[in-house]
C-alpha cells in the first residue's frame, strides 16, 4: 500500500507525464519483456499449428511442375528435405517464431506504441496513428503480392535449369528464401509512405519529386533487380511496377500538398499586410432571416 500510494502521489505531482532517464529505461525494459513474452506465446501457437502453416508456405513450391521439383519414388507428393539431425527441429522452431510474430503483431506493436505515445503531442499522435496504420496496410499488401508471385517466380527459376534436372530444396533454405521474399516485398511497399512523410516534414518538395520522376522510376527498377531474392525478370517486374504506381501516387500527393500549403501562406501574407487603420468590409444591409424563421 505505501508503494502504491507513493506512485499515485508522484503521478499526481507530475501531470506532464515527464520521466527521468532511469524511469524511461525501466519502462523500455518492461515493454521489451512484454514484447518477448507476447512473441513467445505466439510462437507456442505457431508450434501447435505448425503443419497447416508449413503447408501454406509450401504451396508456391508445390505448384511447380513435378518434373522440376523433388518427388520421392516418382510420386506427385511435394516434399522438402533436411540433412542434419537437428535441422528439422530448427526449421519447426523458425517457422513457429515467425508465425508467432506475425499473428501477435498488433499486440507487440501496441507495446511499442504505448512506450512512444507519452512523449508525443496531440497532433503528433494523430500523424503517428495514421503512419502506423498505413505502414501496416502497405506491408501486408507487399507480403500478399510476394506470396502470389512466388509460385510464378519459382517456376521461372526452377525451369531455367532445363529438362532432366530436379530441385532438391532443404526446408531451412526454402523457409529462409520465402521469409526474405515476403520481408523484401513488404519493406519495398513502404516507399510511398516515406516519400509522403518526407514531404510533410518539408524535406522533399513536390517540385523536386516531379522533376526527378524518371530518375525515381529507374532507381525503383534497379532496387527491384537487386533486392528480389530470386533475381528473375518476372519477380523484378512484379515488385517494380506496383512500386512505380505507389511512387507516382506519392508524387501527386506531394504536388497537391505543396500547392495548398503555398495558397495558405499567400493568404496569411495578405492578412499580415492589412493596415490596422483600414476598416474591414461590412455589409450595409443584413441578410433577411426568412429561411431562419421558416425552420423555427
Amino acid at each position: 500500500m505505501p508503494t502504491l500510494f507513493r506512485r499515485t502521489r508522484a503521478r499526481r505531482a507530475n501531470p506532464d507525464g515527464r520521466m527521468s532517464v532511469m524511469d524511461h529505461l525501466r519502462e523500455l525494459r518492461r515493454r521489451l519483456i512484454l514484447v518477448v513474452v507476447i512473441i513467445a506465446l505466439g510462437g507456442v501457437l505457431g508450434w501447435l499449428f505448425y503443419t497447416p502453416i508449413l503447408d501454406f508456405l509450401k504451396h508456391p513450391y508445390c505448384s511447380v511442375s513435378p518434373k522440376y521439383r523433388y518427388t520421392p519414388q516418382g510420386g506427385g507428393k511435394c516434399t522438402l528435405i533436411y540433412h542434419g539431425v537437428l535441422d528439422g527441429f530448427t526449421a519447426r522452431l523458425k517457422i513457429s517464431v515467425i508465425a508467432g510474430a506475425v499473428l501477435t503483431g498488433p499486440f507487440w506493436l501496441y507495446q511499442i506504441w504505448a512506450f512512444i505515445t507519452p512523449g508525443l503531442r496531440r497532433n503528433e499522435r494523430k500523424y503517428t496513428r495514421w503512419f502506423i496504420t498505413m505502414s501496416s496496410l502497405l506491408f501486408v499488401s507487399g507480403m500478399a503480392l510476394a506470396y502470389v508471385v512466388l509460385a510464378k517466380g519459382l517456376n521461372v527459376v526452377l525451369h531455367a535449369a532445363g529438362p532432366g534436372t530436379q530441385a532438391l530444396l532443404t526446408v531451412n533454405d526454402y523457409i529462409s528464401f520465402v521469409t526474405l521474399m515476403l520481408i523484401v516485398f513488404g519493406a519495398a511497399f513502404e516507399l510511398p509512405l516515406l516519400v509522403v512523410m518526407a514531404n510533410l516534414a518539408g524535406v522533399l518538395s513536390g517540385k523536386l519529386l516531379k522533376k526527378s520522376q524518371r530518375l525515381g522510376v529507374f532507381l525503383i527498377f534497379l532496387f527491384a533487380a537487386v533486392a528480389t531474392p530470386s533475381t528473375d525478370p518476372f519477380t523484378m517486374c512484379a515488385m517494380a511496377l506496383p512500386m512505380v504506381l505507389l511512387f507516382e501516387a506519392s508524387v501527386l500527393f506531394a504536388v497537391v500538398h505543396d500547392k495548398r500549403k503555398a495558397q495558405r501562406k499567400a493568404a496569411d501574407a495578405r492578412l499580415e499586410q492589412l493596415d490596422d487603420d483600414t476598416p474591414s468590409h461590412v455589409e450595409s444591409l443584413p441578410e433577411p432571416l426568412e429561411s431562419w424563421s421558416d425552420t423555427t
